[in-house]
């Protein structure tokens, strides 16, 4: 099936043949479903904290966060020219001949008129006025006079803001009265809350794409001595690219690798699930997940701020009173009183199910039990009441033996099964991916995070190229599959704290433009 040539690429991107054959496995079976048991729900699997609660977690997270090296990181590769397609969809239509008056009273452009009315209220529109101006428009004028392909002309291509060809992170997302700030910039203030050490610090690390690495440091160098004074800190930024050696392998539609003109094999990155390898190198002791679009302005900043301290602090709780568990099973320092108070900590803290033959076992089947549970890489995940927003949902999954707390996302379940999509129906609560981690073992060595991956909660998706169907396939997500075998807790966090930007015309939300 290979060539000396494919074997020669394989090598050249870091990924072993047996992998590769792994692969086109998959894509022969499929990927199987989950099995659900149940939504997690405040009932069971999803705490929720009162005021009282709330208050003091935030108290202790201010008190111990300085003892420990926290980072934040921040997946920013993805491109944003899917915000724009309702924009390009507009500009198609008027080069079409559409009228802007015929656009604005017709229901199938509902998008364009959205953008139309809010125009002025964008964070990018003084730049936006700024380049047009440079090349003789008028921005006011054309607004007035309804010459609408300009200004997306210059929304869009690189001789104006450039924006369907940068990432995210490099948008213009808010406005303040000292001007507007990118996405980027608005990780770079919200980081001071949460993510400084005790020497007033603040760490941040960005996935970023080969491409965009240049920019995105240039950018960084006009910001970051801004708010390194507003704020009295200091910045280490660090960056890293998805790795070419988690690239997959694409397939025709017989499940042969899929060749391109020259007869080489196409490969693709494996979505965000590939980002594992990213965090499995970093070395910070906790690291805070949040995606680059889930950002707000600094006068709506307060819930997020407050939370993930709330799960910051109830992630380090758990993990210190985890490792005293493990010192002492380690040790065999410990009376059967001790271990019915471990095995009470495992349930109803860990929120972890006990096997089924749990009962059954002696002491010593028991202890490796528990130990091999408790020394794991632990994480609280924010939940958010189900309101409609896409999303995973944090669930009950049946397991060989028992049931886990996990996320997953609607392709990993059979909705055709009537049970299955019932006890979808009947989720509260979804994953708007704000997670805090914790990275290292009882003994302060570092997790390989690679250990703890369900390599079977991939998923494969239709593509072509260049008019050719083809088949592609997705790793384990970074935050359902990828992470399916670390300890999980998941913590109600209010709506307030999930405000992403999914289309251009959501930074008109007052969420984002006030």
């Amino acid at each position: 099936m290979f060539t000396e040539k494919d074997l020669q690429l394989f090598a050249q991107k870091g990924i072993e043949k047996n992998k590769v054959d792994v692969q086109i496995k998959k894509f022969e079976e499929g990927f199987p479903y989950v099995k659900l048991r149940a939504a997690a729900t405040p009932v069971h699997g999803v705490l929720s904290f009162d005021q009282y609660q709330v208050n003091n977690y935030v108290d202790y997270y201010n008190q111990h966060i300085q003892y420990y090296d926290v980072l934040k990181f921040v997946p920013a590769s993805g491109a944003a020219s899917r915000m724009f397609k309702d924009l390009f969809e507009f500009r198609d239509a008027l080069q079409k001949g559409v009228s802007i008056d015929t656009i604005m009273k017709n229901s199938e452009y509902a998008a364009a008129q959205v953008f139309v009315k809010g125009i002025k209220r964008f964070a990018f529109y003084s730049q936006l006025k700024k380049v047009l101006s440079r090349d003789g428009f008028d921005i006011e004028r054309l607004i007035i006079e309804g010459d609408f392909e300009i200004i997306l002309n210059y929304v869009l291509e690189e001789k104006g803001l450039n924006s369907a060809n940068l990432p995210k992170a490099l948008l213009l997302f808010h406005r303040y009265n000292d001007g507007s700030r990118l996405a980027m910039a608005e990780h770079l203030v919200e980081g001071v809350s949460y993510a400084l050490n005790g020497q007033r610090q603040v760490k941040i690390h960005f996935t970023v794409s080969a491409e965009h690495k240049k920019i995105f440091r240039d950018a960084l160098e006009d910001v970051i001595p801004l708010y390194a004074e507003q704020y009295d800190v200091s910045y280490e930024i660090s960056f890293s690219e998805q790795k070419k050696s988690t690239d997959t392998i694409a397939v025709d539609m017989d499940n042969k690798p899929f060749r391109e003109e020259d007869g080489g094999i196409l490969f693709r990155p494996a979505g965000h699930g590939a980002l594992i390898e990213n965090l499995n190198d970093l070395d910070s002791e906790i690291v805070f997940i949040k995606n680059i679009d889930n950002v707000v302005p600094d006068n709506l900043r307060g819930p997020t701020n407050t939370f993930k301290k709330v799960i910051g602090a109830h992630l380090i709780s758990l993990q210190k009173q985890s490792f005293e568990y493990l010192q002492m099973l380690d040790q065999a320092n410990f009376t059967e009183e001790d271990l019915e108070d471990i095995i009470q900590f495992v349930q109803k803290d860990l929120m972890i199910s006990l096997d089924q033959e749990f009962d059954t076992m002696d002491n010593i089947e028991k202890i490796d039990f528990l130990f091999s549970k408790m020394n794991r890489p632990m994480r609280v995940c924010g939940m958010v009441r189900n309101e409609g927003e896409p999303g995973g949902g944090p669930f009950l999954v049946l397991t060989d033996g028992g049931e886990s707390l996990q996320i997953v996302e609607s392709s990993q379940i059979d909705m055709k099964d009537a049970e299955q999509k019932a006890i979808v129906d009947s989720a509260t609560h979804f994953n708007p991916v704000d997670l805090v981690c914790a990275l290292y073992n009882y003994k302060n060595e570092k997790f390989n995070l690679s250990l703890f991956v369900d390599a079977d909660t991939g998923f494969i998706s239709q593509k072509s190229k260049n008019g050719r169907k083809l088949k592609a396939q997705e790793l384990p997500g970074l935050w359902n599959g990828a992470m399916a075998d670390w300890i999980s807790v998941f913590v109600e966090v209010p709506i307030e704290t999930f405000n992403p930007v999914k289309t251009v015309n959501d930074l008109l939300r007052p969420q984002h433009s006030g």
